[in-house]
């Protein structure tokens, strides 16, 4: 039962878990990379060249190298002009230190369309909170119907040891009438001998049945959650001569309400639409994904402020859209296989209800014919009694034997053990045809 109780939990969690796919997700993500060498946009100094405003023309133009006698610029070999003026940029001055990287962002995101399969997890999640649930009664159920066997098993010995005590009383009556008989001489040693054996065999079996008693008790009280050396006394020990109910059972039953109070068809279809739920998580994965992210993104040093040793950071938010294209027929396939598995569920539910069927006419059957044997075992025993009513009648009046009387005992002591497993016999068939039916003894 605990168990079932850590299941039930654990589904708990896992629906809370489903719910939370729902909401925004926020996320935190740092880090620091040391790196070898430095940053630097150029490879060498730069020179640039500059430009100066030309009255005349009232533009900017590069000053340039001119020919002090043609007045022309002059041009380097490469063939572009010399400037006159430059302006210098040093490497030093674009090279920015990065042997300490320090990073981090916050992200928010919120699914807005993931193909149907947040809603498929949460509908999967509810299901398994009610499968476990359905485990965590159905195991009840089975518990029960255990501690109703273990119960008329005890009910059963405790009535056979009472029935042993009062054949080992007869015999030993017997023995001592007989005994007497001997030493009048109307009775021979052998008679004596034959009353003693059966006596001793009587007592053996009396103890067997005192020591099956015990450990029954030990059974019932370790299903009970008790310890085992509980004292006890059920309500229905000392009360085997009492007449049982005897149930008006139907021929025909309305198998449809059966099948919806047996708990495991219901977890049959609980699994079921679990299967069905799978099936469309996995056609998720050939729809569009739609996401809404917003981050806050950060670094030591930053690019904000030119590369200076601190820490700057901006937000950015987005939409972002993932489209399976071709996988292959990859997820295709986990959809065809997922379906396959449903198919499966519902073909083992039909199955399972045709056992069930079949379960039910047989308990049926069983318990019809235990009636009919125990109203047989009540008629056998009226007649063991008047067979050894006479039987000892007869020997106290000389015209029966010491066999005879031992036999009618036998015949009596058999008659009552008939009985006594035809009434329990009863008892137990009823209550398999309610555990069947799906009828709840809780």
């Amino acid at each position: 039962m605990l168990v079932n109780i850590a299941r039930i939990e654990g589904a708990k969690y896992k629906k809370h878990e489903a719910r939370a796919a729902l909401l925004p997700a926020l996320d935190f993500v740092g880090g620091y990379s040391y790196n070898q060498k430095n940053l630097s946009l150029f490879d060498s100094d730069q020179m640039l060249p500059v430009k100066s405003f030309n009255i005349a023309t009232g533009s900017y133009e590069y000053n340039v190298v001119k020919n002090p006698i043609t007045g022309e610029p002059i041009k380097s070999p490469d063939g572009q002009y010399v400037p006159q003026e430059v302006a210098l940029i040093p490497k030093e001055a674009m090279t920015f230190d990065i042997h300490n990287l320090f990073f981090g962002a916050v992200t928010l995101s919120q699914p807005i369309y993931m193909g149907g399969k947040i809603v498929a997890l949460n509908r999967m999640a509810d299901y398994a909170e009610q499968l476990a649930e359905m485990q965590q009664q159905g195991d009840a159920e089975n518990l029960v119907y255990e501690v109703d066997v273990a119960y008329w098993q005890v009910v059963s010995l405790d009535a056979k040891l009472r029935l042993a005590e009062s054949y080992v009383t007869l015999l030993d009556t017997l023995s001592r009438n007989v005994n007497a008989m001997v030493v009048e001489g109307v009775a021979t040693a052998s008679d004596q001998l034959r009353v003693e054996v059966r006596l001793n065999e009587a007592q053996v079996d009396l103890t067997k049945v005192k020591n099956g008693l015990t450990l029954s008790r030990m059974a019932l009280a370790q299903k009970c959650g008790l310890p085992i050396d509980s004292k006890m006394h059920l309500a229905d020990e000392s009360h085997d001569n009492t007449p049982i109910d005897i149930p008006l059972m139907p021929k025909n039953w309305d198998m449809e309400r059966v099948y919806a109070r047996r708990y495991d068809i219901r977890q049959l279809e609980i699994g079921e639409r679990i299967t069905h739920q799978q099936s469309k998580v996995e056609l998720s994965s050939m729809l569009p994904n739609l996401l809404a992210v917003g981050t806050y993104s950060f670094s030591n040093p930053n690019m904000y402020d030119g590369f200076s040793k601190s820490f700057n950071g901006a937000f950015s938010v987005g939409v972002m859209v993932t489209m399976p294209l071709w996988h292959w027929g990859g997820n295709y396939s986990k959809y065809k296989a997922a379906q396959t598995q449903e198919t499966i569920m519902r073909l083992n539910i039909a199955d399972v209800k045709e056992k069930i069927a079949l379960q039910v006419q047989q308990a049926s059957f069983k318990a019809q014919e235990a009636v009919k044997v125990y109203k047989t075992a009540i008629e056998n025993l009226a007649s063991a009694d008047e067979n050894l009513r006479q039987a000892q009648v007869g020997f106290e009046e000389g015209v029966m034997t010491v066999d005879n009387v031992m036999e009618a005992q036998t015949a009596w002591f058999k008659a009552n053990s008939d009985r006594i497993d035809a009434q329990i016999e009863v008892q137990l068939c009823n209550t398999y045809l309610k555990k069947v039916l799906g009828i709840s003894v809780l």
